[in-house]
């Protein structure tokens, strides 16, 4: 089966134009939306992800129809290979998964290290961030959630000290939880 997917992201723009390129695509059912394309969980892409079978093919008019990001474009291709589904851009010529098209492998091996690089860039920016915040002595990690002035943990180990509880019917009672209680105990001891 052949879907094409058609998305505008207001209510005051026009499809006419893509669903024009899917049906010259041979398209044999289109699902249109009229939404953000910023999140992905939209309802109609999900109708057709939902519909998909081996074999199955999925044509856009562009790329930016289906995924506003090269992270989303890269997960939702990885989906469709799972599913030995392939997907097509009529605009963006070079994503064509419907056959061996090494070209299209390639580009998208490249986008998905460019992504990884990015992600391992600003990681590392970060890092050197929180190194020179400790050297200054203004980085004291992340805010803990329990300390012991906290009323459910206070209530915890005083359930825990009356002794005539489990430890984990306490953590039931108080929304602490074993680990957090016994870590405590531990530092009290």
């Amino acid at each position: 089966m052949i879907y094409g997917y058609a998305r505008v992201s207001s209510t005051d723009q026009n499809l006419d134009r893509q669903i024009k390129s899917l049906l010259d695509a041979n398209c044999e059912k289109i699902f249109e939306e009229k939404i953000s394309g910023a999140n992905r969980d939209r309802p109609e892409l999900n109708n057709m992800l939902n519909q998909l079978k081996e074999g199955d093919t999925i044509i856009v008019h562009s790329l930016n129809r289906i995924s506003r990001s090269t992270i989303d474009l890269l997960q939702l291709v990885d989906e469709l290979k799972q599913k030995k589904v392939s997907l097509k851009s009529i605009s963006d010529t070079w994503l064509d998964t419907t056959s061996n098209n090494p070209f299209s492998e390639f580009l998208l091996t490249v986008m998905s290290g460019l992504v990884q690089y990015e992600r391992q860039m600003i990681k590392q920016s970060q890092l050197e961030g929180i190194a020179a915040a400790k050297i200054k002595g203004k980085y004291r990690g992340r805010p803990k959630k329990f300390n012991s002035k906290h009323p459910g943990l206070t209530h915890a180990i005083e359930l825990y000290n009356k002794g005539d509880k489990t430890v984990k019917e306490i953590s039931e009672i108080t929304k602490v939880s074993k680990s957090t209680l016994y870590r405590f105990i531990h530092q009290e001891k």
